[in-house]
């Protein structure tokens, strides 16, 4: 298969093609590192594209969240590559452009649960890219281009448009859709003026347009970073270690964050937790995502976007946080929140016999995921879903957590078991992956945008449109950022 650096040599196997580990820009090492994409170096004769390429510098997960989200390292500078599944034959195929999620410092597009065969299977061109991560990535530093990260995943979007007809696809029927830091990715994607004009449709799972920084807290990250090495706060300094002493530093200024999250050193950092994130530079991302999306950006681009009913119970019941949690430390988030009085008693009322750690989980899920998904659905008329379906594992106590969906979407249940358990419904499966493949398609998944309404279809134990839920302590929300 030709691109524009050179020819590829992938697989077929039961009618679906891959390609995999394909570059799509220069490793971004050496004189590229910390600098914006440079267009990959061309080769010789047919490249093999038959396993993944390396993946970006990552810490990986602590216990105990190893088995629940599996980390893959493959060794490498060429780190900005992508995988392609397509179908065998035809052409014009929709094409659907992954952006894995793990808090802007983990993740690969290379994990088993994200093998795009079944969306291949049903008719369309699967691409999962891999970008820089933690500081190589978001770092915003003097002398380096700003959200590179971001930037790599415009240039994939590119390589896209450039290429994807030769793999069968429509360069002209691209939906970009990420999870969790995937999807706040895909929010900053609608606000970026170098990625108009290279998708046409989105999905933002778990994720909105609400998690960006500043440019000056970002900065002072930046100043953190180069104190912990006894250096000057500038590319060049921080070019002088190798990456993984930098991954050393972003490690020690994460668990910094997480165990003392002062807003007076950390800024809105000490809010969601993520010390490497997309930045408000004025430039590359000018301004917060929802608020430019609430301005009209990206108006002609169609979107559907969702949480899980029990987001924030990952981060919560593996460790026994939420057995540790009290009523203080619930109505001490609550102000944080600037949830207004009586707040707490409307979220007991849904669930009377909840402890204060699941309380608490859910006023997180309802901040960090629900309430950006629903602004941006109020800004755009998006298709809204929720999922809703509870993992039988931790005695059932993970509920409907952040990422149990992705085996769902993809189709890739078995893989994905260190989530779900043993007893995922396939059917369940059918059903969000079918939506997925028919929005990709034409853009109606099967149900009514949010609107008026606020249509939502909801899928869990069933699969069914509902109308405003939980409305009550939506509006509790209401005029908080």
């Amino acid at each position: 298969m030709k691109t524009t650096a050179g020819e590829v040599r992938g697989e077929v196997t039961d009618g679906v093609a891959r390609y995999l580990g394909i570059p799509y820009a220069a490793a971004p090492f050496g004189e590229h590192r910390f600098r914006k994409p440079a267009p990959a170096p061309s080769w010789d004769g047919v490249r093999d594209a038959l396993e993944h390429g390396p993946t970006a510098p990552a810490p990986g997960y602590p216990a105990p969240f190893t088995d629940m989200l599996p980390a893959l390292h493959i060794p490498g500078e060429e780190i900005l590559n992508l995988s392609v599944w397509a179908p065998e034959g035809g052409s014009a195929r929709p094409v659907m452009v992954w952006i894995h999620g793990g808090a802007f410092v983990n993740g690969s597009s290379s994990l088993p649960t994200y093998d795009g065969t079944a969306f291949a299977r049903d008719g369309v061109v699967l691409v999962g890219v891999n970008y820089r991560l933690g500081i190589e990535g978001f770092l915003h530093v003097d002398g380096s281009d700003p959200n590179r990260g971001l930037l790599d995943q415009v240039a994939a979007l590119a390589w896209v448009r450039d290429n994807i007809a030769a793999f069968g696809g429509d360069a002209d029927n691209v939906t970009v859709f990420g999870e969790s830091a995937g999807a706040m990715s895909v929010g900053a994607l609608l606000a970026m003026p170098s990625a108009r004009g290279l998708f046409h449709r989105a999905i933002l799972q778990s994720g909105g347009g609400h998690h960006a920084i500043s440019a000056a807290t970002a900065s002072r990250v930046a100043g953190y970073a180069a104190e912990v090495l006894g250096v000057d706060a500038t590319a060049e300094a921080l070019s002088a270690y190798p990456w993984e002493r930098l991954l050393e530093v972003q490690k020690a200024l994460s668990a910094d964050a997480a165990v003392s999250p002062d807003p007076g050193k950390w800024g809105e950092i000490a809010a969601n937790g993520m010390v490497f994130e997309p930045v408000v530079d004025g430039e590359v991302l000018p301004q917060l995502p929802i608020e430019a999306v609430v301005g009209g950006a990206s108006a002609d681009v169609a979107i559907m976007i969702g949480s899980n009913r029990d987001e924030h119970r990952l981060f919560l019941v593996p460790a026994g946080t939420d057995r540790a949690a009290t009523e203080p430390m619930l109505a001490a988030l609550a102000g944080a929140y600037r949830l207004p009085d009586g707040a707490l008693d409307a979220y007991r009322a849904l669930a009377p016999d909840a402890s204060p750690g699941m309380l608490l989980a859910d006023v997180m899920s309802d901040w960090f995921f629900r309430i950006p998904a629903v602004r941006l659905a109020e800004a755009h008329g998006a298709h809204v879903y929720e999922f809703d379906w509870a993992s039988s594992l931790l005695d059932g106590r993970l509920g409907a957590c952040h990422a149990l969906e992705l085996g769902f979407v993809f189709d890739t249940l078995t893989t994905a078991r260190g989530l779900t358990g043993p007893d995922a419904p396939q059917e369940l499966a059918d059903a969000m992956h079918g939506a997925w493949v028919a929005f990709a398609t034409d853009g109606d998944p099967g149900w009514e945008p949010y609107g008026g309404q606020r249509t939502v279809r909801t899928f869990g134990a069933t699969v069914e449109t509902i109308t405003n839920p939980r409305g009550d302590i939506r509006e509790l929300w209401d005029g908080i950022r």
